[in-house]
C-alpha cells in the first residue's frame, strides 16, 4: 500500500455471522493503517458484505451493490458474502464491481486490496481459503462482539440454500475458541455472542457445544455471554443447567419456521412442535422469565390456512419476544423448487401481515411482564441529552438517563414503562445503581 493513506467503507447484509466477520475485517484494516468511514461517505474502498437467504435479501443486496458503485466511481469495490457464493460468475461479469470474494476467502480481503494498491492484481480464487481466519475484533461497529466457533451447516433443509454459499459443517478447535475469547475481552467487549450457522451442531474432538459454552463461561472476567440463533436440535436437556451461571444471558433465539408439524416434516427441519414446546417448558420451569425469539416463515409451499393458523397460535402460545417473519423465498437448487402448490404472492403478504401483527403483540406483553423488574443494562450509546440506550440480560432493549454514563458500562436500571411497539418498542427505566 502506498504512504497516501487509504479509506473504507463497510455495508453488511444479513445474519449476525455476516456481522461479525464485517467487524474482523475493520479491525484488520484499521491496524493496516486504513481509515474506517461510513458508508454514506465516498470511499477508496468499499466492501458490501451481502446475503442470499431470500428473494428480499438478493434485492437488498443488489441495490447496496449498486449504491456503492454509484457513490464511489474509480472505488474498488468488493462484493463477498453468500450472494457471492450464489451468484459468482453474473456477480464477476458486471464492470461496476472489481472483485468477488466468496465466504471461505472473506478473512483475506486486507491482502487483495492492499495488492491492488501496490500495483499487483490477484484474483480472488487464490486468497488463502479458511473460514476461521478471522482475526480477534478490536475496532468494531458494535458493543457486543461475535465468536465465531462453527460455520456451514449438513442440514439440507429443503428451503435452505446455506449448504450451498456456506458449505459443509465444519467447528472450529476449541483452544483457538478460548483463544479468540481472552483476546477480544482484552480489547474491552463486556459481551460475547456465539455464533455460526449451526452452532447446535459444534463437533470437535469428543467437545460438543455444550462443551464450547462451558469453557468460555469459565474464562475470567467481567463479561456476560448470549447465543446468536440455535436450531432446536442438536443439545440434550442438561443443556438448560448452563443458564444458571450469571455470565449467561436468559434469552435464546430458537428457530422454529413453522407451528404445523406437516409443514416443518416437508421443510425437512430436524425436529417436531412436541420437541420444540418441551424445550421452551423446561426452560420456563426453571427460569419463568426466560425470553425466547424465533424466526417464521409463511407461505411455505402447501402451507394450508390451517397450518398457517398453527404458526399463529404458537407464537400466541410460546410467548415470544420477537418473531422475525420472512415470507418464503424460491431458491435454486432446493427441494422445495420442485415442491408442487406454491402459494400465491398476495397470500403470503396477507399472511405475513398477519403474524407480524401476532408477534408485536406478543412482544408487547412480554415487555411489559417486565415492568417494575430490575435488569441489568450493558450501554450500547448515549445521546446528548445523556440518555443511554442499550439491552438487558433478558435482550429487552432498555433507555435511561443518568450522569456520566459511558458507552460499553453495565447498569441496573428498573423498568418503568413501556413506549412504543413492534421492533420500535423499547422499555424506560430509571437508574438504581
Amino acid at each position: 500500500m502506498n504512504s497516501t493513506k487509504k479509506t473504507i467503507a463497510f455495508k453488511t447484509l444479513g445474519c449476525r455471522l455476516n456481522q461479525y466477520e464485517t467487524d474482523a475485517l475493520v479491525s484488520d484494516f484499521d491496524k493496516a493503517g486504513y481509515e474506517v468511514v461510513d458508508f454514506k461517505e465516498h470511499a477508496d474502498v468499499v466492501v458490501v458484505n451481502t446475503c442470499t437467504v431470500t428473494n428480499q435479501s438478493d434485492q437488498k443486496s443488489r441495490n447496496t451493490i449498486s449504491q456503492a458503485a454509484r457513490k464511489n466511481k474509480g472505488s474498488v469495490v468488493v462484493v463477498t458474502g453468500c450472494m457471492a457464493n450464489n451468484y459468482k460468475e453474473k456477480l464477476e461479469g458486471e464492470e461496476k464491481i472489481t472483485y468477488v470474494v466468496e465466504n471461505n476467502r472473506k478473512g483475506s480481503i486486507l491482502n487483495l486490496v492492499d495488492a491492488h494498491f501496490g500495483g499487483e492484481l490477484i484474483h480472488p480464487a487464490k486468497l488463502h481459503a479458511d473460514v476461521f481466519q478471522f482475526h480477534t475484533v478490536d475496532k468494531s461497529l458494535h458493543t457486543r462482539s461475535a465468536i465465531k466457533i462453527h460455520d456451514g451447516c449438513d442440514n439440507f433443509c429443503t428451503f435452505c440454500i446455506i449448504p450451498t454459499v456456506r458449505g459443509r459443517a465444519i467447528s472450529r478447535p476449541l483452544p483457538q475458541i478460548i483463544d479468540n475469547v481472552k483476546d477480544t475481552l482484552a480489547n474491552g467487549f463486556k459481551e460475547l455472542v456465539i455464533t455460526g450457522v449451526n452452532i447446535g451442531r459444534y463437533e470437535w474432538e469428543d467437545k460438543r457445544f455444550e462443551d464450547v459454552l462451558e469453557a468460555i463461561l469459565n474464562v475470567e472476567g467481567d463479561f456476560r455471554v448470549r447465543i446468536s440463533s440455535l436450531e432446536p436440535d442438536g443439545f440434550g436437556d442438561d443443556f438448560v443447567n448452563l443458564f444458571s451461571h450469571p455470565k449467561m444471558t436468559p434469552h435464546l433465539h430458537l428457530c422454529l419456521q413453522s407451528g404445523s408439524d406437516k409443514v416443518l416434516l416437508r421443510m425437512r427441519r430436524m425436529y417436531d412442535l412436541k420437541q420444540f414446546e418441551h424445550t421452551v417448558n423446561l426452560f420456563r420451569s426453571r427460569y419463568p422469565d426466560f425470553n425466547f425469539t424465533t424466526d417464521m416463515i409463511v407461505g411455505f409451499p402447501d402451507e394450508s390456512e390451517a397450518d398457517f393458523q398453527e404458526s399463529i397460535d404458537a407464537v400466541n402460545r410460546y410467548g415470544f419476544g420477537h418473531v422475525h417473519t420472512f415470507k418464503y423465498s424460491v431458491r435454486r437448487g432446493t427441494r422445495a423448487e420442485r415442491m408442487e402448490n406454491h402459494i400465491p404472492e398476495n397470500i403470503k403478504n396477507e399472511r405475513s401481515a398477519r403474524i407480524r401483527e401476532a408477534s408485536e403483540d406478543s412482544r408487547e406483553r412480554y415487555l411489559s411482564s417486565f415492568i417494575g423488574k430490575t435488569e441489568t443494562v450493558l450501554i450500547e450509546g448515549v445521546d446528548e441529552g445523556g440518555t443511554a440506550n442499550g439491552y438487558g440480560e433478558h435482550y429487552i432493549p432498555i433507555r435511561f438517563k443518568g450522569i456520566g454514563l459511558e458507552k460499553n458500562s453495565f447498569h441496573k436500571v428498573k423498568l418503568l414503562k413501556l413506549e412504543g411497539r413492534g421492533e420500535d418498542a423499547r422499555v424506560v427505566g430509571e437508574l438504581v445503581d
